[in-house]
């Protein structure tokens, strides 16, 4: 298992995960993105997936603000999205909680995320690679809640940086030598 991360501040943080996610994306890929506009913090997935499908992103995208996938969703989604795909792999992305210092880190993984699993639920694994970006700080109280102080300036930054870093490393997919 490797991983490569990147503070979304880093002006090259795109290029960095896009380097490791060429490796990891091929026209059969499927974006799975996780979360809910319900809480800023939660709100990443689907951000991305939003942003994704406004730049008219060549693969097939799931989990968008209007259309999200959470926790009282995921499996019946995840169901129907590997019916309608049965071969293409995934790459899952999800906000998650971490060390107070890797706030605002985005890591790109060859191995699945696990939603839910900072706030104590047990939900499926989403992806064969998968992108987490870290929103807030595991030691916190009311995680991803309207009370918490997760900015959406951060979420819309890091959402940013994921969106570019997808575009990228699609292009270098496609532009293999």
């Amino acid at each position: 298992m490797s991983k490569i991360k990147s503070n979304y501040k880093n002006p090259l943080a795109y290029y960095d995960l896009a380097y490791f996610l060429k490796d990891h994306i091929n026209k059969d890929n499927i974006i799975v993105c996780i979360g809910t506009d319900r809480y800023i913090g939660d709100c990443l997935g689907p951000l991305v997936g939003t942003l994704l499908n406004r730049k008219n992103f060549p693969l097939p995208v799931y989990g968008t603000i209007s259309e999200p996938i959470h926790a009282l969703n995921i499996e019946n989604k995840l169901n129907s999205i590997k019916s309608l795909h049965p071969h293409n792999s995934i790459i899952g992305i999800d906000a998650c909680l971490g060390e107070i210092e890797s706030i605002g880190e985005i890591q790109a993984r060859d191995f699945p995320v696990h939603p839910g699993k900072g706030v104590g639920k047990s939900l499926p694994n989403v992806g064969d690679s998968s992108i987490i970006g870290i929103v807030d700080s595991n030691n916190s109280e009311g995680i991803f809640s309207s009370s918490s102080n997760i900015r959406l300036n951060l979420i819309l930054n890091m959402a940013e940086v994921i969106l570019h870093s997808l575009i990228h490393s699609y292009y270098l997919y496609n532009h293999k030598m």
